[in-house]
């Protein structure tokens, strides 16, 4: 009987055993999933990066003319350093506020934009070289043109979900075109900030391309655009060489430059004298030669050219790289958001970054006419950089709502 009871409680521990170890498995198998909460750590990181980059660079860049301008070398780097960190913590502190709250206040934001744009024409206007873009209210001096890329971003984002389906329409197509080549109109006439209007409609089509089903239409109109925009050219080259118009000038001397080399093409002959002489590996840092006065305002558009005269080719390499990887983390984020209004907003954030990157870029290496664009992140600007960590604030706003399955193995 001993025997018999032994052999049964054994049987039994076995038994238990192996429902233990099945258990066990099944958990490591299949997991035990529950939603988590996420936040882009990843994009806090490059953004970072890019801000510290940009302030060595602007300190390497700026220190000469600062000096012999403020007998302070370090005049324009405690200005950008200052600012930016604020901006940083705003963009934090964005970061924690729902998204969803700026859909009560799109036509006040749109609204704002405009009477801004229009203020600049008032008294209120400052102007700076040769330029009446700024706004100067107290001590408090910005370009509203930054406000409209906000406000085209965040108002048609809203329109577009508001819309629906019907967005698909020519009318719809219509009125979102509209909206967003009206605020890159006033910002043209008001501030007489072509490249910032440039901008705008850019980030207007590319929302309404990520909107629209169908992509046979917009291939269409950028294969029309290419041909007026090259016939253009052709005419100016043709007829209007001894034009009085500026920005005439500014086509002419992109596609001679050496024939300006003494006025208007001045500035980009030295900008590519910059990147030709830093060769793949550079100078090294705080050793370039043409941030001594040849290059006009290197630290503002053709701070990108000093990078690769110190850094080289490798140096300007690694800075698209960080760039790539920034617009990376909105990829993801707009692909992940929880609902169209959240990946809308981030893809017109992606828009907007990328065309300035490309913009920027292409004046250095003289691929394009002069815009005055500057390079996000390390440009001097502190207009520029409050409204980028505005945008990336939201982004980042986008991304802590985003849910995903967290597998957790218990063993």
């Amino acid at each position: 009987m001993n025997a018999s009871n032994n052999i049964l409680k054994s049987g039994d521990a076995m038994e238990k055993s192996k429902q233990s170890i099945s258990a066990i498995m099944g958990r490591v198998t299949a997991g035990k999933k529950r939603k988590t909460d996420y936040y882009d750590y990843s994009l806090v990181a490059v953004i970072i990066l890019l801000t510290c980059f940009g302030l060595i660079m602007l300190y390497s860049t700026s220190a000469y003319m600062a000096e012999l301008d403020y007998n302070d070398d370090m005049y324009y780097f405690k200005k950008q350093a200052g600012i930016s960190l604020i901006c940083l913590l705003a963009a934090l502190f964005i970061s924690k506020i729902d998204y969803h709250i700026l859909s009560f206040f799109t036509t006040i934001l749109y609204g704002v934009a405009i009477l801004l744009m229009l203020l600049v024409k008032t008294p209120l206007g400052h102007t700076a070289n040769g330029a009446r873009r700024w706004l100067k209210i107290g001590g408090i001096q910005f370009q509203p043109a930054e406000v409209a890329k906000i406000a085209v971003i965040v108002c048609l984002s809203y329109m577009i979900v508001k819309m629906g389906k019907q967005v698909r329409t020519l009318k719809a197509c219509m009125v979102l075109a509209g909206m967003g080549g009206l605020l890159g109109l006033i910002a043209y006439v008001a501030t007489d900030n072509l490249s910032t209007a440039i901008i705008i409609c850019g980030i207007t089509a590319g929302l309404i391309f990520i909107a629209h089903p169908e992509t046979r239409p917009f291939v269409i109109l950028a294969a029309v655009g290419a041909v007026l925009v090259i016939g253009f050219v052709v005419f100016l080259t043709s007829t209007m060489e001894t034009s009085s118009s500026f920005r005439i000038r500014r086509v002419l001397v992109w596609l001679h430059p050496e024939d300006y080399a003494s006025g208007d093409g001045y500035q980009t002959l030295q900008a590519l004298y910059a990147i030709g002489s830093g060769g793949f590996l550079g100078r090294g840092l705080g050793n370039s030669i043409q941030k001594l006065g040849n290059v006009p305002e290197a630290q503002n558009d053709m701070i990108f050219s000093i990078v690769c005269e110190e850094l080289g080719i490798l140096g300007g390499l690694i800075v698209l790289l960080l760039f790539a990887y920034l617009l990376y983390r909105l990829f993801f984020i707009a692909q992940n958001a929880p609902d169209m209004f959240g990946s809308l907003m981030v893809s017109g954030i992606f828009v907007h970054i990328a065309l300035q990157v490309i913009f920027n870029i292409a004046v250095v290496l003289n691929l394009m006419p002069n815009t005055g664009v500057t390079l996000p992140f390390i440009s001097y600007g502190g207009t520029s950089i409050l409204f980028l960590m505005s945008e990336m604030g939201l982004a980042l706003s986008v991304s802590r709502q985003i849910k995903f399955q967290e597998s957790e193995l218990l063993l």
